[in-house]
This record gives C-alpha cells, structure tokens and sequence, in this order.
C-alpha cells in the first residue's frame, strides 16, 4: 500500500508496494507506464504510484474449462 505522505519511492521500495520485481518496475519506467524521475537513482512520486495502481486496468480472471475427459 502506498504510504500517505511519502513524497518519493526507490525502484525497491516501490517493486515492494507492486509485490513485483525491480526489474518489472523499471520495465513500466522504460515503456512510460509509470513516471519516475532521475535523482541519483530513479524515484518515483507517491502519487504517481498511486495513481498508476488506481488506473492500471485489471484483468478479468477467467475459470478454466471444467470439460470431463471420457476415455
């Protein structure tokens, strides 16, 4: 969860609230999914993390087919 009042976020701290990888993280930086800014290392604005979980779209989880095999 984004914590309120935290201005900045590292790759880490932010791979940490996304539960993903650095890697994933700097991906949605490279592809400019998530705005970051280079102080020294990339940090990222809690409100644009926030903003990005509030509008990353969510997938539908569908169930798989339950067909019975019949041998």
């Amino acid at each position: 969860m984004v914590e309120a009042y935290k201005p900045l976020y590292t790759v880490k701290e932010a791979s940490k609230v996304l539960k993903v990888n650095t890697d994933a993280v700097y991906d949605l930086i490279r592809k400019r999914q998530l705005p970051a800014l280079r102080l020294g290392a990339m940090k990222i604005r809690g409100s644009d993390l926030e903003r990005f979980i509030e509008k990353y779209p969510a997938g539908e989880t569908e169930e798989p087919d339950q067909e019975e095999n019949t041998y």
